[in-house]
């Protein structure tokens, strides 16, 4: 979801020719909280927000929630104060990256020359498929009609000559539209924008541009390039000088590799106790060690993220001693990590696991290890998958995350 800021002032209108314009972003309006309203349609056109019902950040939130101020990031304690009437759902990532594959699916069929940017957002490239497809404005008329119909889902898309118009054509064309910004409109529409729709202009830059009275993308475009320099440093401001005229050369990749995959959770009441802590590490080992099966990938570094009551963050991580996507052998390297960090006097607020250092499955050569880690563990993960895949994610899970009818002794030694 896109937060640059609009102009409400800016056209929606710069002119019909797309003859330069090959790049389309698409970028899904909403898309947890669309996702949700699938399966709960007497919830539209009421304020829903997507994230933990007490505790940690705004994933999503519908249209209706975002006139209260409501927006993604935000903490749930804020959003529930200037939108008390919101209904809340948490969220089911599983079932977002299954819609998701669907949208990636649909953007295959135009070309592949696609740049996923996230899970609901990706840039193409339909140079290729204008003889076979359209004009640009065409291809996206058809993508937006296609999602629609077939996923039951609103998308909005940007369309220009580079990468970085056709993202903020597609934040100016939401809610469920299409903007279209010819070549030879982009400085125009990029000078009737304020300041802050710049890649790269955050609160510290914007203040400092507005204490030289640079408030509009215009303003920026017209100050002497020494100025920009000596306030923002020479790469910075060449940067922001560039994009302000327009000049963004950077095509299309169609090739990204994930850099690392990572699950983290925010409790409900922070947690004390090791047994939970390790259990919730556990849980997010097999899911991190899913996702790196279905992805084809194996990771060589595992890492942990502690937050405490004061909202104190420390991370620890370490390299494995050979490529995996065993759960196992993740939350063996996790725990490990963990027993070396003194648990908050508040409890911890957050806990998360990341595998880092990923590379394909295909070109890694796998160690055969001495221990219980042995080729039986990962055909067992690998049998998981194709249950879950079949049955949803809760029809099966570790015997150790199971609850036990006591407390005595629950938990003392968990293993996958």
């Amino acid at each position: 979801m896109s937060r640059a800021p609009r102009s409400a002032g800016a056209r929606r209108d710069w002119g019909s020719d797309d003859s330069q314009t090959p790049i389309l972003h698409v970028d899904m309006d909403a898309f947890f909280a669309s996702v949700e309203l699938l399966s709960r349609p007497e919830l539209r056109g009421r304020p829903v927000i997507v994230g933990g019902r007490h505790r940690g950040v705004v994933l999503a939130a519908t249209y209706e929630a975002r006139a209260s101020g409501v927006h993604s990031a935000m903490p749930m304690t804020r959003a529930r104060v200037l939108c008390p009437q919101a209904i809340v759902i948490a969220p089911d990532h599983s079932r977002y990256r299954e819609m998701s594959r669907g949208v990636m699916r649909i953007l295959g069929d135009i070309t592949p020359v696609i740049e996923p940017l996230s899970i609901d957002e990706a840039f193409l490239d339909v140079s290729g498929a204008r003889r076979r497809l359209g004009p640009p404005a065409m291809i996206a008329g058809r993508l937006r009609t296609r999602i629609a119909e077939e996923l039951g889902l609103p998308a909005s898309v940007g369309i220009a000559s580079t990468k970085f118009v056709a993202k903020l054509a597609s934040s100016h064309a939401k809610p469920d539209g299409m903007l279209l910004v010819p070549r030879d409109a982009t400085v125009a529409f990029l000078h009737s924008l304020p300041v802050g729709a710049l890649w790269g202009v955050g609160e510290r830059t914007e203040a400092t541009l507005a204490r030289l009275a640079i408030r509009t993308v215009a303003d920026l475009a017209h100050t002497p390039p020494d100025t920009l320099r000596a306030a923002l440093g020479e790469s910075g401001g060449r940067r922001l000088l560039d994009l302000a005229w327009g000049r963004d050369p950077r095509a299309v990749e169609p090739v990204r590799r994930e850099k690392s995959i990572g699950h983290e959770q925010t409790f409900a009441e922070n947690l004390r106790d090791r047994a939970d802590l390790a259990a919730v590490l556990l849980d997010q080992a097999h899911r991190c060690a899913a996702r790196l099966r279905s992805g084809g990938l194996f990771a060589a570094g595992v890492a942990i993220k502690v937050r405490g009551a004061d909202f104190t963050t420390l991370t620890r991580s370490r390299a494995l001693e050979a490529p995996t996507d065993v759960a196992h052998d993740l939350y063996q390297v996790a725990r490990e990590l963990l027993a070396a960090v003194a648990v908050p006097p508040g409890g911890v607020r957050l806990l998360g696991l990341r595998c880092e250092s990923l590379s394909e499955a295909a070109s890694t050569a796998v160690q055969v290890r001495l221990d219980d880690s042995g080729p039986e563990r990962r055909d067992a993960e690998l049998a998981m998958d194709q249950i879950r895949r079949r049955y949803g994610r809760s029809s099966l899970t570790a015997g150790s995350l199971l609850p036990v009818p006591t407390t005595e002794n629950a938990r003392g030694d968990l293993s996958c």
